[in-house]
Protein backbone atom coordinates (compact mmCIF):
# COMPACT_ATOMS: atom_id res chain seq x y z
CA UNK A 1 0.00 0.00 0.00
CA UNK A 2 3.04 2.38 0.76
CA UNK A 3 4.04 2.20 -2.85
CA UNK A 4 0.41 3.32 -4.03
CA UNK A 5 -0.24 6.06 -1.17
CA UNK A 6 2.81 7.95 -0.98
CA UNK A 7 3.08 9.27 -4.75
CA UNK A 8 -0.62 10.30 -3.98
CA UNK A 9 0.98 12.14 -0.61
CA UNK A 10 3.60 13.77 -2.63
CA UNK A 11 1.35 14.93 -5.45
CA UNK A 12 -0.72 16.26 -2.52
CA UNK A 13 2.21 18.63 -1.22
CA UNK A 14 2.81 19.90 -4.62
CA UNK A 15 -0.93 20.59 -4.52
CA UNK A 16 0.19 22.99 -1.46
CA UNK A 17 2.65 24.79 -2.98
CA UNK A 18 1.01 25.95 -6.49
CA UNK A 19 -1.52 28.05 -4.88
CA UNK A 20 0.64 29.95 -2.51
CA UNK A 21 2.67 31.77 -4.88
CA UNK A 22 -0.20 32.72 -7.52
CA UNK A 23 -1.57 36.04 -5.76
CA UNK A 24 2.14 37.53 -5.59
CA UNK A 25 2.37 36.89 -9.40
CA UNK A 26 -0.94 37.97 -10.73
CA UNK A 27 -1.24 40.93 -8.00
CA UNK A 28 0.45 43.42 -10.53
CA UNK A 29 -1.88 42.82 -13.41
CA UNK A 30 -4.92 41.91 -11.14
CA UNK A 31 -4.67 44.96 -9.40
CA UNK A 32 -4.72 47.25 -12.27
CA UNK A 33 -8.13 45.32 -12.88
CA UNK A 34 -9.45 46.01 -9.65
CA UNK A 35 -8.31 49.61 -9.38
CA UNK A 36 -6.82 49.11 -6.05
CA UNK A 37 -3.46 50.13 -4.55
CA UNK A 38 -0.97 48.04 -4.56
CA UNK A 39 -1.06 47.61 -0.56
CA UNK A 40 -4.18 45.66 -0.69
CA UNK A 41 -2.53 42.20 -1.56
CA UNK A 42 -1.89 42.44 1.83
CA UNK A 43 -5.61 42.52 2.86
CA UNK A 44 -6.14 39.44 0.86
CA UNK A 45 -2.80 37.36 2.13
CA UNK A 46 -3.67 38.50 5.59
CA UNK A 47 -6.96 37.07 5.22
CA UNK A 48 -5.58 34.17 3.96
CA UNK A 49 -3.47 33.65 6.48
CA UNK A 50 -5.51 33.79 9.34
CA UNK A 51 -8.32 31.61 7.94
CA UNK A 52 -5.64 29.39 8.05
CA UNK A 53 -4.62 29.42 11.40
CA UNK A 54 -8.49 28.68 12.10
CA UNK A 55 -8.47 25.49 10.61
CA UNK A 56 -4.31 24.18 11.62
CA UNK A 57 -6.04 25.24 15.28
CA UNK A 58 -9.05 23.20 14.60
CA UNK A 59 -7.24 19.70 12.55
CA UNK A 60 -6.76 17.50 15.51
CA UNK A 61 -11.21 17.47 16.16
CA UNK A 62 -11.01 17.22 12.30
CA UNK A 63 -8.44 14.83 11.46
CA UNK A 64 -9.66 12.24 14.42
CA UNK A 65 -13.32 12.59 13.26
CA UNK A 66 -12.91 12.22 9.69
CA UNK A 67 -9.43 11.12 9.26
CA UNK A 68 -6.12 11.95 7.66
CA UNK A 69 -7.66 11.10 3.71
CA UNK A 70 -10.99 12.05 3.93
CA UNK A 71 -10.07 15.93 5.36
CA UNK A 72 -6.94 15.91 2.82
CA UNK A 73 -9.94 15.35 -0.09
CA UNK A 74 -11.64 17.56 1.36
CA UNK A 75 -9.31 20.64 2.12
CA UNK A 76 -8.40 19.92 -1.58
CA UNK A 77 -11.69 19.86 -3.09
CA UNK A 78 -12.39 23.19 -1.08
CA UNK A 79 -8.80 25.02 -2.30
CA UNK A 80 -9.70 23.88 -5.60
CA UNK A 81 -13.18 25.57 -5.26
CA UNK A 82 -12.29 28.94 -4.34
CA UNK A 83 -9.32 28.97 -7.03
CA UNK A 84 -12.08 29.36 -9.74
CA UNK A 85 -13.66 31.33 -7.58
CA UNK A 86 -10.95 33.62 -7.61
CA UNK A 87 -10.84 33.41 -11.41
CA UNK A 88 -14.71 34.14 -12.01
CA UNK A 89 -14.08 37.24 -9.35
CA UNK A 90 -13.82 41.12 -10.50
CA UNK A 91 -14.49 42.48 -6.99
CA UNK A 92 -11.95 43.21 -3.97
CA UNK A 93 -14.18 42.38 -1.28
CA UNK A 94 -15.74 39.64 -3.22
CA UNK A 95 -12.08 38.18 -3.76
CA UNK A 96 -11.54 39.22 0.45
CA UNK A 97 -14.85 36.79 0.97
CA UNK A 98 -13.46 33.90 -1.10
CA UNK A 99 -10.22 34.22 0.58
CA UNK A 100 -11.59 32.47 3.80
CA UNK A 101 -12.48 29.01 1.92
CA UNK A 102 -8.83 29.46 0.77
CA UNK A 103 -7.28 29.55 3.59
CA UNK A 104 -9.50 27.37 5.60
CA UNK A 105 -8.56 24.56 3.30
CA UNK A 106 -4.83 25.23 2.85
CA UNK A 107 -4.75 25.03 6.71
CA UNK A 108 -6.27 21.83 7.44
CA UNK A 109 -4.91 19.53 4.74
CA UNK A 110 -0.93 21.13 5.46
CA UNK A 111 -1.68 20.17 9.25
CA UNK A 112 -3.12 16.49 8.36
CA UNK A 113 -0.73 15.74 5.84
CA UNK A 114 2.47 16.54 7.98
CA UNK A 115 1.30 14.61 10.90
CA UNK A 116 0.22 11.56 8.75
CA UNK A 117 3.40 11.78 7.37
CA UNK A 118 5.19 12.58 10.95
CA UNK A 119 3.24 9.19 12.12
CA UNK A 120 4.02 6.69 9.04
CA UNK A 121 7.04 7.63 7.58
CA UNK A 122 10.56 8.27 7.99
CA UNK A 123 11.91 11.57 7.90
CA UNK A 124 13.66 11.29 4.29
CA UNK A 125 10.16 11.72 3.15
CA UNK A 126 9.27 14.46 5.10
CA UNK A 127 12.10 16.44 4.13
CA UNK A 128 11.84 14.84 0.14
CA UNK A 129 7.77 16.34 0.70
CA UNK A 130 8.54 19.76 1.85
CA UNK A 131 11.26 20.19 -1.25
CA UNK A 132 7.70 19.21 -3.49
CA UNK A 133 5.92 21.98 -1.73
CA UNK A 134 8.83 23.99 -2.76
CA UNK A 135 8.45 22.19 -6.37
CA UNK A 136 4.47 23.51 -6.32
CA UNK A 137 5.99 27.03 -4.93
CA UNK A 138 8.37 27.52 -8.06
CA UNK A 139 5.62 26.42 -10.49
CA UNK A 140 2.68 28.80 -9.14
CA UNK A 141 4.14 31.39 -10.83
CA UNK A 142 5.17 29.59 -13.93
CA UNK A 143 1.42 28.95 -14.65
CA UNK A 144 0.26 32.50 -13.96
CA UNK A 145 3.30 33.83 -16.44
CA UNK A 146 2.57 31.43 -18.90
CA UNK A 147 -1.11 32.33 -18.96
CA UNK A 148 -0.30 36.10 -19.09
CA UNK A 149 2.26 35.64 -22.18
CA UNK A 150 -0.75 33.82 -23.90
CA UNK A 151 -2.89 36.71 -22.91
CA UNK A 152 -5.31 34.67 -21.23
CA UNK A 153 -5.38 36.87 -18.13
CA UNK A 154 -4.65 36.39 -14.51
CA UNK A 155 -7.55 34.55 -14.12
CA UNK A 156 -6.77 31.49 -16.34
CA UNK A 157 -3.46 31.19 -14.27
CA UNK A 158 -5.59 29.94 -11.68
CA UNK A 159 -7.83 28.01 -13.77
CA UNK A 160 -4.46 26.28 -14.87
CA UNK A 161 -4.23 25.34 -11.09
CA UNK A 162 -7.62 24.54 -10.72
CA UNK A 163 -7.51 21.90 -13.16
CA UNK A 164 -4.69 20.39 -11.34
CA UNK A 165 -6.71 20.30 -7.97
CA UNK A 166 -9.32 18.51 -9.78
CA UNK A 167 -7.31 15.91 -11.07
CA UNK A 168 -5.95 15.44 -7.71
CA UNK A 169 -9.13 15.53 -5.51
CA UNK A 170 -10.38 13.24 -7.85
CA UNK A 171 -7.43 10.73 -6.72
CA UNK A 172 -7.57 11.64 -3.54
CA UNK A 173 -11.37 10.39 -3.09
CA UNK A 174 -10.53 6.87 -4.97
CA UNK A 175 -7.58 6.12 -2.74
CA UNK A 176 -9.61 6.70 0.87
CA UNK A 177 -9.74 3.09 0.83
CA UNK A 178 -6.32 3.01 1.00
CA UNK A 179 -6.04 5.86 3.61
CA UNK A 180 -8.00 3.23 5.64
CA UNK A 181 -6.30 0.06 5.36
CA UNK A 182 -2.75 1.11 5.40
CA UNK A 183 -0.88 -0.86 8.00
CA UNK A 184 1.80 1.07 9.63
CA UNK A 185 4.61 -1.68 8.92
CA UNK A 186 4.35 -0.98 5.63
CA UNK A 187 7.13 1.34 6.38
CA UNK A 188 7.14 2.67 9.84
CA UNK A 189 8.07 5.69 10.69
CA UNK A 190 11.34 6.47 12.46
CA UNK A 191 9.42 8.63 15.53
CA UNK A 192 8.57 5.60 17.33
CA UNK A 193 5.02 6.17 17.50
CA UNK A 194 2.45 4.81 15.77
CA UNK A 195 -0.75 4.79 16.24
CA UNK A 196 -3.00 7.41 18.26
CA UNK A 197 -5.88 7.54 20.45
CA UNK A 198 -8.89 9.64 19.60
CA UNK A 199 -9.24 11.38 22.68
CA UNK A 200 -9.55 15.87 20.56
CA UNK A 201 -7.10 18.17 22.83
CA UNK A 202 -8.78 21.59 23.02
CA UNK A 203 -6.02 24.80 22.88
CA UNK A 204 -6.01 25.19 26.47
CA UNK A 205 -4.85 21.28 27.34
CA UNK A 206 -2.22 21.53 24.75
CA UNK A 207 -0.83 24.98 26.09
CA UNK A 208 -0.68 23.03 29.39
CA UNK A 209 1.92 20.30 27.43
CA UNK A 210 5.33 20.97 28.18
CA UNK A 211 7.46 22.62 25.97
CA UNK A 212 4.07 23.01 24.03
CA UNK A 213 4.79 27.00 24.23
CA UNK A 214 8.49 26.83 23.35
CA UNK A 215 8.18 24.88 20.33
CA UNK A 216 4.92 27.34 19.28
CA UNK A 217 7.24 30.41 19.06
CA UNK A 218 10.12 28.36 17.69
CA UNK A 219 7.87 27.97 14.86
CA UNK A 220 6.81 31.29 14.79
CA UNK A 221 10.83 32.70 14.92
CA UNK A 222 11.59 30.21 12.30
CA UNK A 223 8.61 31.23 9.58
CA UNK A 224 10.03 34.37 10.74
CA UNK A 225 13.58 34.22 9.51
CA UNK A 226 12.41 32.60 6.60
CA UNK A 227 10.01 35.12 5.07
CA UNK A 228 11.26 37.92 6.60
CA UNK A 229 14.87 37.00 4.47
CA UNK A 230 13.21 36.14 1.30
CA UNK A 231 10.63 39.01 0.75
CA UNK A 232 14.05 41.73 1.76
CA UNK A 233 16.68 39.89 0.53
CA UNK A 234 16.95 41.83 -2.90
CA UNK A 235 16.23 45.09 -1.48
CA UNK A 236 18.64 44.88 1.33
CA UNK A 237 20.96 43.89 -1.31
CA UNK A 238 20.38 46.69 -3.40
CA UNK A 239 19.96 49.47 -1.14
CA UNK A 240 22.41 49.13 1.54
CA UNK A 241 24.86 46.78 -0.25
CA UNK A 242 24.54 48.95 -3.44
CA UNK A 243 23.74 45.49 -5.69
CA UNK A 244 22.17 46.12 -8.70
CA UNK A 245 18.85 45.32 -8.90
CA UNK A 246 18.40 43.05 -11.59
CA UNK A 247 21.60 40.98 -9.43
CA UNK A 248 19.74 41.17 -5.91
CA UNK A 249 16.63 40.05 -7.93
CA UNK A 250 18.22 37.11 -9.33
CA UNK A 251 20.42 36.00 -5.53
CA UNK A 252 17.30 36.63 -3.68
CA UNK A 253 15.30 33.84 -5.76
CA UNK A 254 18.68 31.67 -4.89
CA UNK A 255 17.52 31.60 -1.63
CA UNK A 256 14.33 30.09 -2.48
CA UNK A 257 16.53 27.63 -4.28
CA UNK A 258 18.48 27.26 -1.54
CA UNK A 259 15.52 25.25 0.56
CA UNK A 260 14.50 23.23 -1.92
CA UNK A 261 17.53 21.94 -3.19
CA UNK A 262 18.50 21.63 0.40
CA UNK A 263 15.41 19.38 1.73
CA UNK A 264 16.01 17.14 -1.21
CA UNK A 265 19.72 17.01 -0.19
CA UNK A 266 18.56 16.73 3.46
CA UNK A 267 16.00 13.97 2.65
CA UNK A 268 19.42 11.48 2.19
CA UNK A 269 21.29 13.14 5.07
CA UNK A 270 18.38 11.80 7.85
CA UNK A 271 19.31 8.21 6.86
CA UNK A 272 22.38 9.17 8.81
CA UNK A 273 21.68 12.08 10.87
CA UNK A 274 18.43 12.49 13.86
CA UNK A 275 16.14 15.10 13.02
CA UNK A 276 17.49 16.60 16.77
CA UNK A 277 20.82 16.73 15.08
CA UNK A 278 19.70 17.73 11.39
CA UNK A 279 17.89 21.35 13.41
CA UNK A 280 21.37 22.03 14.77
CA UNK A 281 23.13 21.57 11.80
CA UNK A 282 20.00 24.15 10.09
CA UNK A 283 20.16 26.37 13.02
CA UNK A 284 24.09 26.77 12.90
CA UNK A 285 24.60 27.12 8.53
CA UNK A 286 21.90 29.92 9.60
CA UNK A 287 23.70 31.72 11.91
CA UNK A 288 27.03 30.84 9.26
CA UNK A 289 24.88 32.86 6.32
CA UNK A 290 23.86 35.67 8.49
CA UNK A 291 27.40 36.68 10.16
CA UNK A 292 28.83 36.98 6.15
CA UNK A 293 26.08 39.84 6.26
CA UNK A 294 27.89 41.64 8.79
CA UNK A 295 31.02 41.18 7.19
CA UNK A 296 32.00 44.04 4.85
CA UNK A 297 33.73 43.11 1.92
CA UNK A 298 33.65 42.01 -1.39
CA UNK A 299 29.33 42.08 -2.35
CA UNK A 300 29.62 38.88 -3.47
CA UNK A 301 29.74 37.39 0.64
CA UNK A 302 26.48 38.91 1.08
CA UNK A 303 24.90 37.51 -2.46
CA UNK A 304 26.19 33.98 -0.34
CA UNK A 305 25.08 34.43 2.67
CA UNK A 306 21.22 33.84 1.66
CA UNK A 307 22.26 31.32 -0.50
CA UNK A 308 23.61 29.77 2.92
CA UNK A 309 20.80 30.74 5.01
CA UNK A 310 18.11 28.96 2.52
CA UNK A 311 20.40 25.78 2.94
CA UNK A 312 20.26 26.49 6.53
CA UNK A 313 16.60 26.74 6.72
CA UNK A 314 16.35 23.58 4.60
CA UNK A 315 16.32 21.05 7.52
CA UNK A 316 14.57 23.02 10.08
CA UNK A 317 10.69 22.59 9.41
CA UNK A 318 10.50 19.28 8.19
CA UNK A 319 12.57 17.74 10.83
CA UNK A 320 10.85 19.68 13.51
CA UNK A 321 7.31 18.45 12.24
CA UNK A 322 8.94 14.75 11.65
CA UNK A 323 10.10 14.59 15.59
CA UNK A 324 6.24 15.89 16.83
CA UNK A 325 5.31 12.46 17.57
CA UNK A 326 8.50 11.26 19.21
CA UNK A 327 8.56 14.42 21.30
CA UNK A 328 5.17 14.93 22.38
CA UNK A 329 3.45 11.54 21.75
CA UNK A 330 1.56 10.31 18.88
CA UNK A 331 -1.55 10.76 21.11
CA UNK A 332 -0.81 14.59 21.14
CA UNK A 333 0.68 14.66 17.60
CA UNK A 334 -1.95 16.20 15.00
CA UNK A 335 -3.15 18.76 17.98
CA UNK A 336 0.81 19.77 18.02
CA UNK A 337 1.26 19.84 14.70
CA UNK A 338 -2.09 22.21 14.61
CA UNK A 339 -1.03 24.47 16.69
CA UNK A 340 2.85 24.32 14.83
CA UNK A 341 0.99 25.24 11.60
CA UNK A 342 -0.88 28.04 13.55
CA UNK A 343 2.26 29.45 14.42
CA UNK A 344 4.03 29.50 11.23
CA UNK A 345 1.38 31.39 9.51
CA UNK A 346 1.15 33.68 12.20
CA UNK A 347 5.00 34.20 11.70
CA UNK A 348 4.64 34.69 8.40
CA UNK A 349 1.89 37.04 8.44
CA UNK A 350 3.57 39.45 11.14
CA UNK A 351 7.47 39.47 11.20
CA UNK A 352 8.47 40.43 6.93
CA UNK A 353 5.80 43.29 7.65
CA UNK A 354 7.22 43.87 11.21
CA UNK A 355 10.84 44.49 9.47
CA UNK A 356 9.22 46.61 6.62
CA UNK A 357 8.30 49.26 9.49
CA UNK A 358 11.72 49.01 11.19
CA UNK A 359 13.17 49.39 7.78
CA UNK A 360 11.37 53.03 7.04
CA UNK A 361 11.55 54.15 10.53
CA UNK A 362 15.24 53.00 10.98
CA UNK A 363 17.39 51.59 8.44
CA UNK A 364 17.25 48.11 6.00
CA UNK A 365 20.79 47.66 7.73
CA UNK A 366 19.18 46.11 10.34
CA UNK A 367 17.93 43.11 8.52
CA UNK A 368 21.05 40.75 9.75
CA UNK A 369 20.33 42.17 13.30
CA UNK A 370 16.30 41.83 13.54
CA UNK A 371 16.93 37.44 12.05
CA UNK A 372 20.06 37.43 14.55
CA UNK A 373 16.94 38.15 17.41
CA UNK A 374 14.62 35.84 15.79
CA UNK A 375 17.68 33.02 15.33
CA UNK A 376 18.46 33.52 19.13
CA UNK A 377 14.51 33.28 20.35
CA UNK A 378 14.33 30.17 17.89
CA UNK A 379 17.41 28.16 19.28
CA UNK A 380 16.69 29.01 22.76
CA UNK A 381 12.92 27.71 22.66
CA UNK A 382 14.07 24.70 20.56
CA UNK A 383 16.70 23.98 23.65
CA UNK A 384 13.71 24.07 25.83
CA UNK A 385 11.88 21.23 23.77
CA UNK A 386 15.22 18.90 22.94
CA UNK A 387 15.45 18.46 26.47
CA UNK A 388 12.42 16.83 26.75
Amino acid sequence: MTSILLPIIYLAFISLGLPDSLLGSAWPVLRQELNVPVSYAGIISMTIAFSTVISSLNSDRLTKKLGAGLVTAISVAITCVSLFAFSFCHSFWLLCLIAVPYGLGGGSVDAALNNYVALHYKSRHMSWLHCMWGVGAAGGPYLMGLALARQNGWSMGYRYVGFFQIVLTAILFISLPIWKTRKDEDEPSDSGESKAPSKVLGLKEILSIKGAKAIMLCFFCYCGIEQTAGLWAASYLNIFKGVEAETAAFFASLFYIGITAGRAINGFVTMKLSDKALIRIGQGIIAAGILLLFVPGPELLSLAAFIIIGLGCAPIYPCVIHSTPSTFGADKSQAMVGVQMASAYVGTTLMPPLFGVIAKTLSIALLPVYLVILLATMIFMYGIVARR
